[in-house]
Order: structure tokens, then sequence, then C-alpha cells
């Protein structure tokens, strides 16, 4: 991993990780969008990033031991990201920053739903996911009995939960 060190301080080595606008954007993307090839990372992004940006970022991702990448084995043409351990273990510092921009920021409803599930699921909620995520990137076994909703369809149910009240208020 090569970054530029400024000092051996834990939150500027942190920042000089995850500074730009968008390496947590694309690594929230993948863990809670599911989203692992470039077309899916280029056009699910709701802040539009741009592919040449993109590519970079993915490049550095890579540099950097968050991310992996190898031929999809379902397309010639495409390649496949996946997560690293050390990618995974940002879940709770995904959760938290979701909590602290609920608290302070003028957030939509229908965005922030999934922050607030994490935020009162807590350690026990983020470790289900990640263990979902080392299964889904890492083909780790899985922990969750078959046929358990995972922790991703259930933030996505309670999205699409607020988005269908937020019609139907809207309709009335």
């Amino acid at each position: 991993m090569s970054i530029d060190r400024r000092s051996g301080c834990p939150i500027n080595l942190s920042l000089e990780v995850f500074g730009d606008r968008w390496s947590l954007i694309i690594l929230r993307d993948m863990i809670f969008g599911g989203r692992r090839h470039f077309r899916e990372l280029l056009n699910g992004s709701l802040e539009g990033i741009a592919s040449n940006i993109l590519a970079d970022r993915l490049k550095r991702l890579m540099e950097l031991g968050l991310l992996t990448k190898a031929d999809d084995p379902s397309h010639k043409q495409k390649a496949i990201y996946s997560l690293t351990e050390m990618a995974i273990t940002l879940v709770p510092i995904m959760a938290h920053l979701g909590a602290w921009g609920r608290v302070w920021l003028p957030v939509s409803e229908e965005l922030s739903i999934r922050a607030e599930l994490l935020e009162k699921g807590g350690p026990p909620l983020w470790e289900q996911f990640m263990d979902e995520l080392r299964h889904e990137h890492l083909w780790a076994p899985p922990k969750a009995p078959p046929g358990t909703p995972t922790v991703r369809q259930q933030l996505q149910a309670a999205y699409q939960a607020v988005v269908a009240r937020q019609a139907e208020t809207s309709t009335a």
C-alpha cells in the first residue's frame, strides 16, 4: 500500500486514503448497492461520477488493498471488482458517518433510512452485514440460515417502502 505520509497520525493516514470526493462513494455503492462492475458503478451513482475519475479511483483503491479485480466468468469483456477484508471492515465507519449525517445535515428521508436502520441495528447488524459481504466478495461460508433476508435486502426494502409512501402522499 502506497500512501503519501504527511505524518503517522491515523486520522491523517485515513484521510489520505479516503480524503477525495469519490473513494467512499464507490465503496458505498459496492457495499450497500451491490455494484461490482465498472458500468454499474458509473451508471448507478446518484452523484454522477465521470468515467475517467471512476477508473482512477478504482485503480487507487486496488493499489491501496481495498479492492481486487478479476475477469468476470459470466462475460469475457467484463471485470468484476471485489471488496477486501480491509474494505469490508469499513461498514461500522459508514454506519457512524450515516448516523452523524442524519443528525447534522439536511438529508432526504428515502436516502437516510438505511443509515437509520444501521444505527438502530448497531454492532450486531454491522457484523451480520460484514459476514454477508465476506460471503459475497471473499467466498467465506455463509453464517445466516438459508432463506434469511440479507441486511442489504432489508435496507433496500426499507428504502422502497419510504419511496412508495412518499409517492402515495404526493398523489393524495
